[in-house]
């Protein structure tokens, strides 16, 4: 496998209101050899002066390869001429060491305004396309490039919105000129280099996921883009939740944490939190808000989200210690219920669960809970029954998952987590989310009390979950690790 392999480009030149501008894109693919790393196209025009253009990256095609993209937009003035034909190479720096694809050294030339170059060996490719829906967007622009030397006599976009349960059929168009819709413009030339652009509109509605393949038939023979064996996808935002036990004000350097914790829940667009032992100063058990180290996380985001807090029993002989939810989307219910025969909140074993539902764009209704519940040997097994009846109850049709979430107080293996396993009600998905996605924490083969355990009514999936707060990422907030998990409907 190349480290770094181009996989097409463009030249493009167009008017915009009247001034002459030209467009250069370079789409490559790229080894995932590290989180840190830089990509970068190198590229010089008619002048002779060489350019360091840095790229982004675009979406991930498999486990070890990612896309990357970048582009540049050069206008002509009265004072300087565009780039016009170009030459460029490719280069890829990770851990130290450097790849390179500069076309076999004697590296790539683009003539201007000479539209489309593949790379693809099949001479059949989509372009511009994308891995996330737009807001509220209902209509999705499918582009293709294909070679001339394959004769297409027709291309079609085999696509799906349900997994493949329904397949649609949706024949593309063949363009005579190119509309850049990013930049406004018009392209004169989108076929040379002996490549045709076609094009058509898929039209999606409020569909989560969008899953599409491309066929080109000839007189002769039929080929096929399905991205590597992966086909395409463009989904809208998944649910992304979070979990940590914040431990109650007990950490060294707390302000410092609780910041910590914001901006990773920032970092990670992250729409849900639940959290444990939320710490609020006693005030003769009377609360003071403002202390609460939930609110304070909350205050702290770019824009706060909904919360709801509630607190069991004293703890650490100064502070209302409860439990939290943070939702980005609206809360349409919610609601407190003691799970323990204790509701003393001077006892330790006074146990209170938290459970929100909240409207999920694209996804549907979700009920959430937060839960710390006792070990075993302090009433595990009653609090668990009493949690789950609770769950069931509002478990409606209407409702398209509940999440159980927290700190269980019980290991894998464990008689507690037998005894949710043994009712075959609950999945534990993490470990299955977890493998395969690259993720390496050292919280992932620690000893685990921290789990979502999801309904079996759920109509979700976990497809990614990884541990946080570890000395490799952000570092220890807690004498808990986090848990990062991403739910798409099944």
């Amino acid at each position: 496998m190349d480290k770094i392999s181009l996989h097409y480009s463009e030249n493009i030149i167009s008017r915009k209101k009247g001034r002459a501008e030209q467009i250069l894109s370079f789409f490559m693919v790229v080894e995932n050899l590290d989180y840190n790393k830089q990509v970068e196209v190198n590229w010089c025009g008619e002048d002779g002066n060489w350019h360091t253009l840095t790229a982004s990256f675009h979406s991930k095609l498999d486990a070890e390869r990612e896309y990357w993209a970048a582009t540049v937009v050069s206008h002509a003035s009265a004072i300087k001429s565009l780039p016009g034909n170009i030459e460029f190479n490719l280069c890829y720096q990770s851990k130290g060491s450097f790849y390179w694809d500069n076309n076999n050294g004697d590296n790539y030339l683009s003539e201007a305004d000479s539209g489309v170059r593949l790379c693809a060996r099949t001479g059949l490719q989509a372009i511009h396309f994308s891995r996330d829906f737009a807001p509220k967007q209902k209509f999705v622009p499918i582009t293709v490039a294909v070679s001339n030397q394959l004769f297409a006599r027709a291309v079609t976009v085999h696509w799906t919105v349900d997994n493949w349960r329904h397949t649609q059929t949706a024949a593309c168009h063949y363009q005579r000129r190119y509309w850049d819709k990013k930049h406004h413009s018009n392209a004169r030339n989108p076929n040379q280099y002996g490549v045709a652009i076609w094009k058509t509109w898929l039209r999606v509605g409020d569909a989560f996921r969008l899953e599409y393949s491309i066929c080109c038939e000839s007189g002769s023979q039929t080929t096929w883009d399905n991205n590597f064996g992966y086909n395409y996808a463009i989904t809208r935002k998944p649910l992304q939740l979070m979990i940590l036990n914040l431990h109650c004000r007990q950490e060294p350097q707390q302000d410092e944490k609780l910041s910590l914790i914001a901006q990773a829940i920032t970092d990670h667009q992250v729409d849900v939190v639940c959290f444990q032992e939320v710490a609020e100063e006693w005030n003769e058990g009377m609360g003071d808000w403002q202390t609460n180290t939930a609110k304070i996380i909350n205050d702290r985001l770019p824009e706060p989200f909904h919360i709801y807090a509630d607190w069991s029993h004293l703890g650490f002989e100064r502070y209302r210690e409860g439990l939290a939810i943070l939702s980005r989307y609206p809360v349409l219910q919610e609601s407190a219920l003691y799970v323990s025969d204790s509701q003393d909140p001077y006892s330790i074993d006074a146990r209170k669960v938290l459970m929100v539902e909240i409207a999920v764009p694209y996804i549907g209704r979700v009920n959430v809970y937060s839960a710390h519940l006792s070990w075993w040997e302090n009433g595990f097994a009653k609090q668990f029954k009493r949690l789950h009846e609770w769950a069931q109850h509002n478990h409606q049709p209407t409702t398209f998952a509940t999440l159980l979430c927290g700190d269980f107080n019980v290991a894998v293996d464990t008689q507690g987590y037998q005894l949710v396993m043994n009712l075959n009600c609950y999945e534990d998905p993490y470990p299955t989310a977890k493998a395969g996605q690259g993720v390496q924490s050292s919280a992932d083969n620690e000893y685990r009390i921290d789990y979502v355990f999801v309904h079996h009514l759920s109509q979700v999936q976990a497809v990614h979950a990884h541990a946080l707060f570890t000395e490799g990422d952000y570092g220890k907030v807690s004498d808990h690790s986090g848990y990062i998990m991403t739910f798409e409907p099944k």
